[in-house]
């Protein structure tokens, strides 16, 4: 193996490698003899740092190659364990450990099997597309895969629902209320254009039209929302106004994310692209890309900090992101996705803290049993829709 393609892959595997550098090991990886070599250089960093009886190399290939396509890695690292503490060379084969246990074709041994513990006859499921709209007229109106929906300007396929800009000189506004369930997620394109995608456990209130020329206002009544704003040029100069407790965030067009749950007492608003306007009482803020404020609604206090963007709105594309998480705040993401509850019956696990990629897709028990076997808990069980952890 060339030892630049060598340096490559180590970049690839902890997750700093460039967009150029990551098309060029793509590229390179394609070429049947490289790809051999690659499996060869797979096979024997396995054989040296880790006791696994019989890989499935092609199989951590497929997925590494599916991973770098995607310009994804993923990475499961340890805070406070002794192993991740040694050198770079040690980190990447751990990683290339995670990346192996965290696919799903890979096998279990069946002393793991073994230790998995489920009872009852309900089944926690990954979240998949659903909510329930609320039409002007107070009617209920259930959105899902396989159920379609139509009336007058607004229509929905299950996955998403969509509104279509009224001409009209009526200025009568009326609302629609969109709420996502625990184990939901929904994305709807407002009249004017607004994309706005919602996160489990979230409800919107919006204008089934908004009136040309003036202020566009909507609601984000609690949960999590990612925003991408119609801009204001295209509406006569109307601005977008989001509103979300005792916070107003002003924009003329931009990308951003609410987080604003109701179990929480901290509003976190996160600018991607643009620039946003925050009020808060008599509090004033202006946004600048990847910044985020932080409203804690306890003691009244707003501050800002510099955050990776990534973590912050990868739900919203199908990726679970944490970076210096503990497991409690992480348990408490998951349990709205997987519409579970989730009990720690050792407390002194609450607070671990470590990185980790998950594709919102993997089977909770996956997830459980990849936690457990980095050691970061001894053991759980599954009752029904409940999770303890031990």
């Amino acid at each position: 193996m060339l030892p630049n393609y060598e340096s490559l892959i180590i970049k690839y595997l902890t997750n700093s490698a460039t967009i150029l550098e990551l098309e060029m090991l793509a590229e390179w990886i394609e070429d049947p003899l490289n790809k051999k070599t690659f499996k060869v250089y797979v096979e024997t960093h396995y054989a040296i740092y880790y006791s696994m009886e019989d890989p499935d190399i092609e199989k951590v290939l497929n997925r590494l190659l599916v991973n770098i396509r995607k310009e994804k890695s993923f990475v499961y690292k340890l805070k406070n364990k002794p192993f991740f503490r040694y050198a770079a060379a040690v980190l990447v084969i751990g990683m290339m450990i995670s990346i192996y246990l965290f696919n799903r074709d890979n096998m279990v041994s069946d002393n793991f099997e073994e230790k998995i513990t489920t009872i009852g006859n309900e089944v926690i499921k990954p979240g998949t597309d659903k909510a329930i709209l609320t039409l002007e007229n107070g009617s209920l109106i259930t959105l899902e895969k396989g159920k379609s929906f139509n009336r007058q300007n607004v229509s929905s396929n299950g996955k998403e629902i969509r509104y279509k800009k009224i001409e009209s000189k009526k200025e009568i506004i009326k609302y629609n209320y969109l709420t996502v369930p625990r184990g939901g997620q929904f994305f709807v394109n407002l009249s004017d254009g607004t994309k706005v995608w919602l996160n489990s456990e979230s409800k919107l209130k919006y204008p089934v039209n908004f009136i040309e020329g003036e202020p566009r206002q909507v609601e984000l009544v609690y949960g999590e929302a990612y925003f991408n704003v119609s801009p204001s040029n295209m509406h006569g100069g109307a601005d977008f106004k989001v509103y979300n407790k005792s916070q107003e965030v002003q924009v003329l067009g931009t990308e951003f994310n609410i987080k604003a749950y109701r179990d929480e007492t901290t509003i976190y608003t996160t600018l991607v692209e643009g620039s946003i306007v925050l009020r808060y009482e008599d509090k004033k803020l202006k946004l600048i890309p990847n910044q985020q404020s932080q409203i804690n609604m306890d003691n009244n206090t707003l501050v800002t900090k510099t955050v990776d963007v990534y973590n912050e709105i990868s739900w919203k594309d199908g990726i679970f992101s944490f970076e210096d998480k503990s497991l409690k705040e992480i348990m408490k993401v998951l349990s709205r996705w997987y519409d579970m509850n989730v009990v720690f019956k050792n407390v002194e696990v609450e607070e671990e803290q470590f990185i980790g990629i998950l594709e919102k897709d993997q089977e909770i028990e996956e997830i459980l049993t990849n936690i457990r076997n980095f050691g970061i808990i001894n053991e759980f069980k599954i009752i029904d829709k409940e999770v303890l952890l031990d």
